[in-house]
C-alpha cells in the first residue's frame, strides 16, 4: 500500500501540472463549449499529452507502454481534474486499452495496444442501456451466425463514442439482462455499417454520444477474449475507471477549495474580508479535512490496481463513493460562498459543479457504490 507519490511519480505530476497549466486551462474547455468544437477536445493537445507519454503509462513494456502503473497516471488524472482537461484518455487508455488487454487475445494485444499507446487509435467503451449504471444489465444481443455475429440493440451515455475510431461494445451472446453470465465484448470500427452516432451535449461541456446498432455484422475476430465469458475483464476495467475517475474528481475538488479560499481572502464585506469570518473558515476546515481522506483512499485504490490486491474492487467502491460525496460537499460550498456570481457563468467555479455532478453518475453513483462495497464486505 502506498499513500503517497514517490520521486518519478511527483516529478510525473509535476510535469502534467505545467504543462496543463499552460496549454489546457479551464478557459480552453469554454472555448470547445463555445465554438460548438465536433470532437470536443484539442486534437494537438491529445498529440501532445501522447507525445509526452501518457498514453502509454499504464500500458504493459511488451506492448510499446511504458508501464508505470496508475499511480502514475493517477497523478496525470488529478492534474487534469484541477484544469478540466476534455481529452481521450479516459475513454481510450483507461477504459478501452484496458478492456483488450484484460479480454484480448495475444494477437489482438500485440496489434492494437501499441497503436493505442502511441494516441493513434482512439476507443470508447459502449455499456450503458439505461438511465442508471447497471453493468449486467446488457440486452443489446450478438447472434452468431456463418460471418462471425450480428449485433442489435442501443447503447447510451458512450464518453467519446460520437469520434472514437473504435468502439468495445458489451453485448450479450446468452442469458438474461442482470446476468454476468453470457456478456461478450466486441471491438467494433465505429464506421460499420448499421452504426448510427447521436452526440449528446452533456452539462459539464464533455462528449457522449447515443448509439444504435442495427444488424450490425461484424466478424468472430471481433470477439475479445471468450464468448460469453467477459464479466470478470469488464468488471476490472469498470473498477480502473472508477479509481481513475475519482482522482480526476480529488483533483478538481482541490481546485475548488483552493479559488474558495484566495477568493474569501481577498473580498470584502462591510469593509472586513470574508475569510476573517469564523462561520466560513469552519466549512473550510471541514472540506480540507474530507479531501486529506479522500487523498489517503484514492491513493490506495490506485495502488490496489498496481499491486493486482484481492481487495481492488472494494476499493473502487469505497473511492467513488466517497468521491462522489466530496465533490458534490466541495462544489456546493464553493459555489454558495463565492455568493451570486458564483452561479454565473462569468465565473470558471461553475464548470466544476456541472462537471461533478457529471463525474457523480459515472459508472455507478454514491448509493450504487455503497451498497456494491457492503455486499463485497460481505453484508
Amino acid at each position: 500500500m502506498s499513500l503517497v507519490f514517490n520521486e518519478e511519480q511527483r516529478q510525473l505530476k509535476d510535469a502534467a501540472k505545467s504543462f496543463l497549466n499552460e496549454n489546457a486551462p479551464v478557459e480552453a474547455l469554454r472555448k470547445l463549449r463555445d465554438d460548438n468544437d465536433a470532437l470536443g477536445y484539442s486534437q494537438p493537445l491529445w498529440e501532445q499529452m501522447a507525445e509526452l507519454g501518457w498514453a502509454m503509462v499504464t500500458i504493459p513494456e511488451q506492448y510499446d507502454g511504458l508501464g508505470f502503473g496508475y499511480l502514475g497516471l493517477g497523478a496525470i488524472a488529478e492534474e487534469s481534474g484541477h484544469t478540466l482537461t476534455a481529452s481521450p484518455l479516459f475513454s481510450s487508455i483507461v477504459l478501452g486499452a484496458s478492456a483488450i488487454e484484460l479480454a484480448g487475445s495475444e494477437e489482438q494485444k500485440t496489434e492494437l495496444l501499441p497503436q493505442v499507446a502511441c494516441g493513434g487509435l482512439t476507443l470508447a467503451l459502449a455499456l450503458e442501456e439505461s438511465n442508471h449504471h447497471n453493468p449486467t444489465g446488457v440486452a443489446l444481443s450478438a447472434e452468431k451466425n456463418a460471418d462471425g455475429y450480428l449485433l442489435n440493440g442501443n447503447k447510451q451515455f458512450v464518453l467519446d463514442g460520437h469520434c472514437a475510431d473504435k468502439l468495445v461494445v458489451v453485448a450479450r451472446s446468452s442469458g438474461q439482462a442482470g446476468e454476468a453470465a453470457g456478456i461478450s465484448l466486441f471491438l467494433v470500427d465505429a464506421d460499420t455499417a448499421g452504426i448510427s452516432h447521436n452526440r449528446t451535449h452533456l452539462i459539464d461541456s464533455r462528449n457522449a454520444a447515443n448509439i444504435s446498432f442495427d444488424k450490425v455484422q461484424v466478424s468472430a475476430a471481433c470477439l475479445l477474449g471468450e464468448e460469453g465469458n467477459a464479466w470478470a475483464a469488464l468488471d476490472k476495467t469498470l473498477d480502473r475507471g472508477r479509481i481513475y475517475l475519482a482522482a480526476e474528481m480529488l483533483g478538481g475538488a482541490e481546485e475548488c477549495l483552493s479559488r474558495t479560499v484566495e477568493y474569501l481572502g481577498d473580498r470584502e464585506q462591510f469593509g472586513v474580508k470574508l475569510g476573517t469570518f469564523q462561520a466560513l473558515k469552519h466549512r473550510c476546515a471541514e472540506m480540507y479535512c474530507e479531501l486529506e481522506l479522500s487523498r489517503s483512499v484514492v491513493m490506495d485504490a490506485l495502488s490496489a490496481i498496481d499491486d493486482d490486491r484481492m481487495d481492488t474492487a472494494a476499493m473502487a467502491s469505497l473511492a467513488k463513493a466517497r468521491l462522489n460525496d466530496v465533490y458534490k460537499l466541495v462544489t456546493n460550498e464553493a459555489t454558495q460562498m463565492h455568493g451570486g456570481i458564483g452561479v454565473t457563468d462569468e465565473l470558471e467555479i461553475g464548470f466544476f459543479l456541472k462537471r461533478a455532478r457529471v463525474a457523480m453518475q459515472i459508472f455507478g453513483d454514491a448509493g450504487f457504490h455503497r451498497d456494491r462495497y457492503a455486499t463485497l464486505c460481505g453484508y
